[in-house]
């Protein structure tokens, strides 16, 4: 059901790359909520405290998986958007490099945290998230994502002891 609801756009943002749109999915109510049941399944039992989520589509879910779990969200942001005291990593892009921040205080030592993404590619960016909520002490209990594109192996990067799980895989 939710493979129906997410597009495939070829040459966006570059040619070459089949972009994974997820707009029509979050366009349906019922098709956004059986997303979001799929997405925390794995982890209702888990007495997760928070779910952090990477900007900006990973908001969307994230937001939405800690009302699920009944837990409070932490945004990880791009450089500049958080006015209090920050938490930051830097990471290598394909072309380049990026940053992710958090509030210093979001997350406490022992902090039982959901990590949650739209889309896992290389795994570069969700690693960089893991790391950041390392630094604070607190226990990443699984990563959660829509869609994985196991073809470009991000799966492989990711800590093996650390429960991965996508919806969707192509």
């Amino acid at each position: 059901m939710i493979r129906n609801w997410i597009r495939d756009i070829e040459d966006f943002p570059r040619s070459g790359v089949r972009f994974k749109d997820l707009t029509p999915l979050l366009a349906n109510a019922e098709a956004f909520a059986h997303s979001i049941d799929r997405l925390v399944e794995p982890f209702r039992d888990q007495r997760i405290e928070r779910v952090c989520a990477i900007e900006a589509r990973g908001f969307i879910f994230g937001a939405a998986a800690a009302r699920a779990l009944d837990c409070g969200f932490v945004p990880l942001r791009k450089p500049g958007k958080l006015p209090a005291a920050r938490l930051g990593v830097d990471y290598a892009l394909e072309y380049g490099s990026d940053r992710l921040e958090m509030h210093a205080d979001a997350l406490r030592p022992g902090t039982r945290v959901l990590l949650v993404d739209d889309v896992l590619a290389t795994g570069g960016t969700l690693l960089a998230a893991a790391e950041l909520i390392a630094r604070t002490g607190a226990e990443i209990l699984g990563a959660a994502l829509v869609v994985e594109i196991s073809a470009l192996s991000g799966r492989a990067r990711w800590n093996p002891l650390v429960p991965l799980h996508a919806v969707v895989v192509y």
